[in-house]
């Protein structure tokens, strides 16, 4: 086995951060560097943690609160030389206990999203995965099984920033894992092939070693959940339409968003192959092996920027094999895999984009303009941006442009195509019940950095961004102290003073909403309802009438009939397809 590189589960970050050169990215509190020694002096872990076999081999994890935690665990051989832009093959065998006390190394990537993601890496012996259990030895007893991946947009982010050990002590099992992401995880090119969604194939591996070893952890292989955030979503999706997948897991969790329609539908394969050949044709190469022998800080260097991503990145595409259909087709026609679903959005999604246009304007940082406003409203929605300006003006968003921004990006790429998801699947999924939720809590702490904003002249962050119910900031209520990545630290949203503006994890009724979702997700996991003790009440979603569950302080329901008004879903199901 090639050692990988060691990281502890407190600061999420490589032992050799130190000598990396960090690069700011485009679209957390940060730990101080330890090592699993300096861990083992917590109390409640033991420095001689349990053993666990698995087909290729024991591997050594430790117990921390109760939960046994198992890093770095191999599913897959490294995807290097002639095994790049290969479906991922089998891990070779090992016999001495595999030490599983440190994340592995993360699968290579430039463009960061911010203070989301990073640091940037260019190994590509990166296919780990990461198991939390709280029932080693407990006879016969299995506890099902989450199995989730990590957001990013499938061109960054990393499985050591989710800490699963708050929902595992709900009784289930938790898996993590990285996979290949930009051109390495998504490339259909002419000489290497393109059935390109090596990324998609990744986890359909990483979900195999679960049917083959979850038992060993006291998991129960025949209740397996998916479920990922944003660019995780969108591979859930994947995942429900791909045959390979089939048999693999029995619920799903799309969570912002449900994918289809707008901003997470899959790229076409003509898209997909134009994209690889140009890649290639940038890198001068006409054949296989000299695409195979470039270096991974080649392609990254051809895949994007820090804060940007280039021309040739594709992500998932319908392939007609991987992915026989496109999302859209499938809901409508019923091509997927049926089983309980749940899937949601936050109600302010989009501010998270403008988080990232801001942190990238600097310094010194500035907010979007009114003219800017127009400009990227005009980019987005061409032909119909003059109805698009007219229904969302700044005056009717006290003059802030970043609102206005938020509201019709939001509503317009995401919010009401996630409608029509829900609809669809509630309409398709037969004999299985679907759910919807709105996350609408506005003030959870965020974790990038306060920015400026002249514009926003009312409220308590007066003078400053807002970021609402941002896009990925509910990840924080299910994975403990979440915080973006390396680069982020969660500060309050609620004062309008630098001085006041202070780092912070949730508290008060925040833990109470967190207690609840834990309880809801967890339980979906369990029996794919996601009612239950501790959770709240959450009816199945139907068309016509929803409703969805407004995950806020307090929860309650929201009927399809005020979801569309809330986000003038009739404005926007009225406009011809965009030119």
């Amino acid at each position: 086995m090639k050692q990988h590189e060691n990281y502890d589960l407190v600061s999420r970050s490589p032992r050799k951060a130190v000598t990396r050169a960090l690069v700011h990215g485009a679209w957390l509190a940060a730990g101080v560097l330890a090592t699993f020694s300096t861990m083992a002096q917590d109390e409640n872990v033991r420095e001689e943690g349990p053993v666990v076999r698995t087909t290729e081999g024991p591997v050594r994890g430790f117990v921390r609160s109760g939960v046994s935690v198992f890093l770095g665990i191999p599913y897959a051989a490294p995807p290097v030389g002639n095994l790049r832009w290969r479906p991922p093959q089998p891990v070779e065998h090992w016999d001495n206990p595999l030490d599983a006390t440190h994340y592995a190394n993360t699968c290579p990537q430039v463009t960061e999203l911010g203070a989301f993601a990073g640091p940037s890496s260019t190994t590509e012996d990166c296919l780990y995965l990461n198991v939390f259990t709280s029932n080693l030895g407990d006879g016969g007893q299995r506890n099902p099984v989450l199995v989730w991946i990590h957001g990013g947009g499938n061109v960054d982010g990393e499985s050591n920033d989710y800490d699963a050990t708050k929902l595992a002590t709900n009784g289930i099992v938790v898996v993590t894992l990285n996979y290949r992401m930009g051109l390495f995880g998504f490339l259909s090119e002419t000489h290497v092939g393109t059935h390109g969604n090596y990324g998609i194939l990744d986890q359909q591996a990483a979900l195999r070693w679960v049917q083959a070893n979850i038992g060993a952890f006291g998991g129960d292989a025949t209740k397996v959940a998916l479920g990922g955030q944003s660019a995780g979503s969108q591979d859930t999706a994947a995942n429900l339409i791909s045959p390979g997948a089939a048999g693999l897991f029995n619920r799903a969790i799309e969570h912002s968003p449900p994918p289809g329609y707008n901003l997470a539908s899959f790229a076409s394969a003509a898209t997909a192959l134009a994209n690889g050949n140009a890649f290639a044709a940038a890198a001068g190469c006409s054949d296989a092996a000299c695409l195979r022998g470039l270096s991974a800080a080649r392609i990254l260097q051809l895949q994007g920027t820090p804060n940007a991503n280039g021309p040739y990145v594709t992500g998932p595409y319908v392939d007609g094999t991987i992915i026989p259909v496109s999302a859209e087709t499938a809901w409508s026609t019923g091509q997927y895999t049926k089983m309980p679903i749940m899937g949601g959005t936050t109600k302010d999604e989009l501010t998270f984009s403008d988080s990232i246009t801001e942190y990238f304007s600097g310094p010194p940082q500035a907010a979007l303009t009114p003219t800017q406003y127009v400009a990227a409203i005009n980019g987005q929605f061409g032909s119909n941006a003059g109805a698009v300006l007219a229904e969302y003006p700044i005056s009717n968003y006290s003059n802030n442009p970043e609102l206005a921004h938020n509201r019709a990006t939001t509503d317009g790429l995401l919010k009401c195509g996630s409608l029509r998801v829900l609809k669809q699947q509630s309409a398709s999924n037969t004999g299985f019940p679907v759910y919807g939720w709105d996350f609408t809590y506005p003030n959870a702490p965020y974790y990038f950095p306060q920015m400026p904003n002249a514009f926003n002249t009312t409220g308590p962050a007066k003078g400053y961004f807002q970021a609402l119910a941002s896009h990925t900031i509910d990840i924080q209520f299910l994975f403990l102290d979440w915080h973006g990545g390396q680069l982020g630290v969660n500060i309050s949203q609620d004062a309008n003073a630098p001085a006041n503006n202070q780092p912070r994890e949730l508290q008060g009724a925040e833990i109470g909403l967190s207690v609840q979702l834990v309880a809801a997700w967890t339980n979906f996991v369990k029996t794919g309802n996601p009612n239950g003790a501790g959770a709240p009440v959450w009816p199945v979603f139907t068309s016509g009438t929803g409703p969805f569950l407004q995950e806020d302080i307090p929860n309650s329901l929201e009927t399809e009939a005020q979801y569309r008004a809330n986000y003038k879903c009739d404005f926007w199901d009225s406009l011809p397809p965009q030119d």
